[in-house]
């Protein structure tokens, strides 16, 4: 493939030739002469056995193949004095770190403590961006992912972070008396709230508390299960969701639950990263607080389900 690869002072030159439309003046901002310009672009259209410039009556214009290559080498310069200008900011020691995560659990869980991560590492700049379908490290440019489901990923590392609990949630105004006789008449009469990701979550509820419902996967159906939370306190349904992602909602007086019982997710969540960059520095960097954020968490927790115990 290196057969067909020009030289990056003649990519550089070729650039600039097709963004003033003059060889001159590509010399100019590069401080070579116009024949070397001239020279070059010859020697690429030789390389690559086709023309990328055409001189009209009105002056030097692209063909249609060198235009399209103009558009795509002037990206890939650009991304080239990106990652230089980031090596030579940071001195070697920082950069970018692009995270997958779930939409509703990081603009719930991760965000509101992401703060105090780039406050303590502010030469690591995170990256976010949002997966609900499964996550590719190989085509995909993903340095790690928060994932929800099993423990076990093709060729990478894994750190167990939490476990899910889930509860019946509604609208306070739907939950007048409060008694259980209550709350099981409103799980069979009202609209159950579903999330795609997860077809079978109501019938997983139904079979841990030993009971059962005529049509589990019936009711308005949602994507994101911050559109369930929504929908639940507008008083749409009976929503199914992790307490940890609905704790606003709750502690306002938004939303009243239907079940103390304490019933786990059919998954955990995880930190997962491929094992080709177990050696990057920033990124066990931010597993090492990651770990330590959800550990905190699940201890907050804990001592919470003392309290309303005793």
């Amino acid at each position: 493939m290196l057969k067909y690869l020009p030289s990056l002072s003649a990519l550089r030159a070729f650039e600039a030739a097709a963004r003033h439309r003059s060889f001159t003046r590509a010399a100019s901002e590069l401080g070579v002469t116009q024949s070397a310009i001239s020279r070059q672009m010859r020697s690429m259209e030789d390389l690559l056995g086709l023309r990328l410039f055409e001189r009209t009556g009105h002056g030097l214009v692209l063909t249609e193949a060198g235009d399209v290559y103009a558009l795509k080498i002037r990206e890939k310069l650009q991304d080239i004095e990106t990652a230089t200008l980031e090596l030579l900011a940071y001195r070697g020691q920082g950069g970018e770190l692009t995270i997958a995560c779930l939409p509703t659990f990081s603009s719930r869980w991760l965000i509101p403590r992401l703060n105090k991560f780039t406050t303590k590492h502010p030469e690591i700049l995170i990256n976010l961006v949002t997966k609900i379908k499964q996550f590719d490290f190989i085509s995909e440019n993903i340095d790690a992912a928060f994932h929800f489901g099993e423990g076990a990923w093709p060729e990478a590392m894994t750190d167990p972070l939490m476990d899910e609990e889930i509860v019946p949630v509604c609208n306070p105004d739907l939950r007048v008396k409060g008694t259980k006789k209550e709350a099981d008449k409103l799980l069979l009469n009202q609209p159950l709230l579903q999330i795609t990701s997860r077809p079978n979550l109501w019938n997983h509820w139904f079979g841990s508390i030993g009971s059962s419902h005529p049509q589990p996967h019936m009711g308005p159906r949602f994507e994101h299960f911050h559109m369930v939370i929504r929908a639940a306190v507008t008083g749409m349904g009976i929503a199914l969701l992790p307490r940890l992602l609905i704790e606003d909602e709750l502690a306002k007086g938004e939303l009243v639950t239907l079940s103390e019982e304490h019933i786990r997710s059919p998954g955990s969540y995880h930190f997962v990263f491929p094992q080709s960059k177990r050696a990057n520095p920033n990124l066990q960097t931010f597993r090492t607080w990651v770990v330590r954020e959800s550990n905190q968490f699940k201890q907050t927790e804990k001592l919470a389900r003392q309290n309303q115990s005793s």
